[in-house]
């Protein structure tokens, strides 16, 4: 007496109508509850995990889905054939996340070890200075990596008879063990996935496949970078394995503080000290930039902290498209020892300016202005 299969859409637990995406979902969540490795010796969920990759294998294709729509299970081939290892689908991408295999289920796609690998990225520190960073400059630097032995192009064994076929796997890189139902290929531990083994080190890099070098590279640094700035030189990094492409190597600025000029953004800001006499009157100051001598016209009544703009005086923008603003911010300073002829004539302005808030006709600056022209 043969029992009927179950319907595969109850098996899934899904509507008729579902999407792909919901199937898929649903016989994940079946799969992970019922596969033998979770279960070991349980034979009902053993058939619960055939039932649901069976149910699966059909609905998830699209031809055969229609078949099985319309005429049910005699639409279909009683066996679940070319749905992948042994009539199941591929199940490497719904287990792989629980199990841990790389390599998993004959129709898979397999990753190997010995598969090309690019190189790791490398990172190099360089120090300037400001006024470098504000002209741009061309730097020479030594940079520590690792290069592929010209003995060996990197296998680490000797040219003519340095490596050995694995005896574990025989070359294959992987060996197959047999779970419950399923055949799971793993990556072969003895060679590392590389199907071969070193027989005799390689006499130049001791069997590493690489040499550490300092290679010499010149890094051209445009105007206008800023502190922490990076820099990549493509394909300048750490070889690639297996042939692979090297890493690239970022060279990460650090710009050395300037003891008058403070960017900020592009902008470039500076202090300038007056006297109080400068700052009433008007003063033209003499200021030292990256451009050379410069002429700052400071503006009568000009108060701490008043600020001049010098346009276009700043930093370069590193992509080019201008400069910033070079700002030179007031400092006005009070004398704080006066000699006798200061302190009488300090004395006799103090008699001309109103204490206080005593109202006038004048203003403060006026009165200064007055008294010392």
């Amino acid at each position: 007496m043969s029992v009927a299969k179950r319907d595969y859409y109850e098996v899934l637990g899904v509507e008729r109508g579902c999407d792909e995406q919901a199937l898929k979902a649903a016989y994940r969540k079946l799969a992970l509850q019922y596969h033998p490795d979770r279960n070991p010796g349980d034979r009902s969920a053993e058939e619960k995990f055939k039932e649901a990759a069976e149910a699966y294998s059909i609905l998830s294709d699209p031809q055969k889905r229609a078949a099985y729509d319309r005429f049910g299970h005699q639409g279909i081939s009683s066996s679940a054939g070319g749905a992948g290892f042994d009539g199941f689908p591929d199940l490497g991408d719904i287990l792989s996340d629980v199990f841990g295999f790389s390599d998993m289920f004959g129709g898979g796609t397999r990753q190997r070890r010995n598969r090309a690998q690019r190189g790791d990225d490398l990172r190099y520190d360089l120090e300037i200075s400001f006024e470098d960073s504000m002209r741009g400059l061309t730097a020479d630097i030594q940079v520590p990596r690792l290069e592929e032995c010209g003995r060996c192009h990197g296998k680490g064994a000797e040219p003519e008879d340095g490596l050995t076929t694995c005896p574990t796997c025989r070359g294959r890189g992987e060996v197959i063990y047999q779970q419950a139902f399923l055949s799971v290929r793993r990556t072969c531990t003895q060679c590392g996935g590389r199907g071969q083994i070193i027989r005799r080190p390689c006499k130049e890099c001791k069997g590493e496949g690489y040499l550490r070098r300092e290679r010499k590279l010149k890094v051209n640094i445009p105007a206008g970078v800023d502190n922490g700035t990076q820099l990549r030189l493509s394909h300048e990094g750490q070889p690639g394995v297996n042939g692979g492409p090297p890493g690239d190597l970022f060279v990460v600025l650090k710009v050395a503080e300037h003891p008058v000029f403070e960017r900020h953004e592009n902008d470039l800001h500076c202090t300038v000290p007056v006297n109080v006499a400068q700052a009433a009157l008007g003063a033209s100051v003499d200021l030292l930039t990256f451009d050379g001598l410069q002429t700052v016209k400071i503006p009568e009544g000009a108060q701490p902290g008043t600020r001049v703009k010098l346009k276009g005086l700043g930093v370069p923008h590193v992509h080019g498209g201008g400069r910033g603003d070079l700002y030179v911010h007031v400092d006005v300073r009070v004398p704080t020892k006066l000699t006798r002829e200061q302190r009488k004539l300090f004395e006799q302005l103090r008699e001309l300016l109103p204490t206080e808030n005593e109202p006038s006709e004048k203003g403060i600056f006026d009165k200064v202005k007055d008294y010392f022209m």
